[in-house]
């Protein structure tokens, strides 16, 4: 049940299971530079705002403690950890970037500018005295990207160019990272699901027999097969990246600065080899997708990078040219980290997790799996709590 507080607009009561009442509110942060032309709402670019979403443990007051849940893309004002963070005392912000529900044109670097403008607000404006940054499925590489450069900066634009100089933007530094159901990153993401099955760029339907992974192949699939279809995946991860490429030469030849970008689309962005064979990087997941069957999800514009423009490609999907690689960053920082993943997640596997960890150089580090989580903790709320209870008696 939910009430609305009408002596402060904005703000929303909810009673938490019978336990006492924690608020949910809209934070306003205000971001460190205008947002370019990459993104579509010109009321968005007007306003300078970043939108994120809040809830306190007590009423009134802030806890010491702030857990911020990030992600590039995905819109976390109602993230499923907020509630039950602050029903265990501690204030809990899910972050919203620039590119807020839309992929397409994400460019890492300026996710890292709006990070900085979020860090920075919670602690000079919000008076939080720790703050945990907490990298969320896709957040994980962002979350240890943005600890890396807030350490030690290094990154002047984005690979493709568009992205912002962060040696000289404001990047507070948080005092610990937790990685949750995270991948290792974007780019080495789509590249263990791109379908290289697919031999034109231009049509789904012309496809190479030898590498389907959707003809009937038995299960568990022949190790020398996925071996030879994970080279073809990276042949086509440089195909791709090698086109992006040539089309920025042509484009900055025909108009200069005018033109920046161009979109395009990639065709068969699902058929990571784990998804049909859970004997492959086991774990206790069932076979399948986030999105269902592999076969559907493959071709159906609903996963990752089905759209794309030339530099958020270079940016966040290209395996060779993206500085989002969390274990590489994660070589960079000096603050604990906090590595938990499910074992029933049906999009990031234990390899992943084990990367992230092993990444990290200091021993102040916990890699935690817990049993039969899904990627959204799916109809556990019970496990969402013991999880997130792991995560602040480690913290404390």
């Amino acid at each position: 049940m939910s009430i609305r507080n009408t002596r402060s607009p904005g703000r929303i009561w909810k009673k938490a299971h019978g336990r006492c009442p924690v608020m949910r509110e809209l934070l306003p942060v205000p971001m460190q530079a205008a947002m370019g032309g990459d993104v579509y709402s010109g009321i968005a670019r007007a306003s300078g705002t970043l939108w994120c979403g809040r809830e306190r443990a007590n009423e009134g007051r802030r806890s010491d403690t702030v857990l911020v849940f990030c992600h590039p893309s995905s819109n976390f004002v109602g993230h499923y950890a907020l509630t039950p963070c602050a029903e265990l005392g501690l204030d809990a912000v899910g972050v919203v970037t620039r590119y807020a529900g839309n992929d397409t044109q994400v460019i890492l670097e300026n996710c890292v500018a709006d990070l900085g403008s979020i860090i920075k607000h919670l602690r000079e404006g919000e008076g939080y005295e720790r703050i945990v940054l907490v990298g969320n499925s896709g957040g994980g590489g962002l979350a240890a990207l943005y600890q890396a450069e807030a350490e030690n900066p290094s990154i002047r634009d984005a690979p493709g160019g568009g992205g912002t100089d962060l040696t000289r933007a404001e990047l507070p530094p948080v005092d610990a990272l937790v990685m949750l159901n995270a991948h290792a990153g974007r780019a080495d993401l789509i590249q263990g699901w791109l379908d290289p099955a697919i031999i034109s760029e231009d049509d789904p339907f012309r496809r190479d027999p030898e590498l389907d992974l959707f003809s009937g192949r038995r299960v568990p699939l022949d190790p020398e097969w996925v071996a030879t279809y994970r080279d073809a995946q990276a042949c086509r991860m440089t195909r791709i990246t090698d086109w992006v490429k040539a089309q920025l030469t042509e484009l900055t030849e025909r108009y200069g600065a005018d033109v920046p970008d161009l979109p395009f689309r990639v065709h068969g962005t699902c058929a990571d080899p784990r998804f049909v064979d859970v004997t492959l990087d086991a774990s206790d997941r069932e076979p399948g997708t986030l999105w269902g069957d592999p076969m559907s999800a493959n071709l159906r514009p609903v996963t990752l990078g089905s759209f794309s423009t030339l530099r958020s490609w270079l940016s966040q999907w290209s395996v060779a040219d993206t500085n989002g690689y969390g274990p590489t960053c994660l070589e960079r920082v000096s603050v604990p980290v906090f590595v938990a993943y499910g074992t029933a997640d049906r999009g990031c596997f234990p390899s992943m997790a084990s990367a992230l960890y092993e990444g990290a150089p200091h021993p102040r580090k916990e890699l935690l799996a817990v049993t039969g989580a899904g990627h959204y903790f799916d109809g556990r709320p019970d496990l969402v709590s013991d999880t997130l209870t792991s995560i602040i008696k480690w913290l404390d």
